[in-house]
């Protein structure tokens, strides 16, 4: 029957709770089984308590399986509490340390605040990094992340660079880091997608891809020969290309995953085309971590309207990699 999906707590004060509660609602017949790591307090009657991850497909059913995690002060729905920031970072270590010790198929990390972690003592970026930090010492013998990639049913894009002013991301831009992205992606492709052969689309950086060196020279002074690299080692990648006709439907046929230069340039298109259903993946882990792509919306949190449909997906994808994993 495979192994269960961990899902983390997230902000107690953000829609995490909600969310992960209609999530389990709509798929507690069709799968897959998920269990949260979190205080039972946040999910209401739904609550099937266990212990280990193991009891939680026969639960699923019944109710929603939660691996008890105390708060250290009761969360109030919208009103992020630095004082459980203790409990929100344990339940992401211990969703890693599951996927790490193949307990379970997947982590699939709910929103957090990372401003409210940072006031706490949280060193790290996001949770990208920190996950990429607690499975710094597991071997892996593929290339490498973590790369951040949201996919949807309709657009794959992954970001050389991510959540830096965008001076800084084009400073910081060389070919090296396009060709280190670029090999993840591909690798992680055919790992945990089970894309044969992928192609990628690597996007320019300027208008029209600088139009010969008119418009800006890094794609002549480096982004064209990191192509060239990739190309010469068996990835099949085009570009640089124009980024402004890269993502309409015809486009989009053309390639599994595009390699976007900075943030804005991948998730402006790719929210526009999969807003509600959209994942972030990180790749290059290993183990498998996917995340809803969508903040702890604190504005309405506790009012009962927040979608769960990036958390269901986030939680379809988890599981989808980790069999493909397992499989091979």
């Amino acid at each position: 029957m495979g192994r269960p999906v961990a899902v983390t707590q997230g902000d107690p004060a953000g829609i995490g709770p909600e969310i992960t509660c209609a999530a389990w609602r709509a798929t507690r017949t069709t799968g897959p089984a998920f269990f949260v790591i979190g205080d039972p307090s946040l999910y209401g009657d739904t609550v099937m308590e266990i212990s280990s991850p193991g009891e939680a497909r026969a639960a699923f059913e019944r109710g929603l399986p939660v691996l008890p995690l105390a708060l250290n002060v009761p969360a109030i729905a919208g009103r992020a509490d630095p004082s459980n920031a203790s409990s929100v970072i344990a339940s992401i270590e211990r969703g890693v340390g599951f996927a790490a010790d193949g307990s379970v198929s997947g982590v699939v990390t709910n929103p957090i605040a990372k401003s409210v972690l940072k006031s706490a003592g949280f060193a790290h970026p996001g949770h990208t990094e920190f996950v990429a930090e607690l499975t710094r010492d597991l071997p892996f013998k593929f290339a490498r992340g973590p790369v951040m990639m949201l996919a949807g049913s309709q657009l794959r894009v992954a970001l050389v660079t991510i959540h830096q002013p965008l001076k800084d991301a084009v400073a910081g831009l060389t070919g090296d880091a396009i060709v280190h992205t670029a090999r993840v992606v591909h690798d992680a492709l055919v790992r945990d997608l089970g894309i044969a052969a992928p192609r990628l689309a690597l996007a320019g950086l300027n208008p029209h891809a600088g139009e010969s060196g008119h418009i800006g020279r890094e794609e002549i002074d480096f982004i064209a020969p990191a192509a060239d690299i990739l190309r010469a080692s068996g990835i099949d990648v085009t570009g640089p290309l124009p980024p402004d006709a890269m993502f309409h439907a015809e486009a989009r046929a053309g390639y599994d995953a595009a390699i976007c230069l900075y943030h804005d340039q991948g998730l402006i298109p790719f929210k526009a085309i999969d807003f509600w259903e959209g994942v972030n993946v990180t790749l290059g882990l290993p183990i498998v971590r996917t995340s809803p792509d969508h903040g702890t919306a604190f504005d309405i949190a506790g009012k009962g309207i927040a979608r769960p449909d990036s958390l269901i997906a986030a939680i379809r994808l988890a599981s989808e990699m980790g069999a493909q994993r397992a499989d091979r």
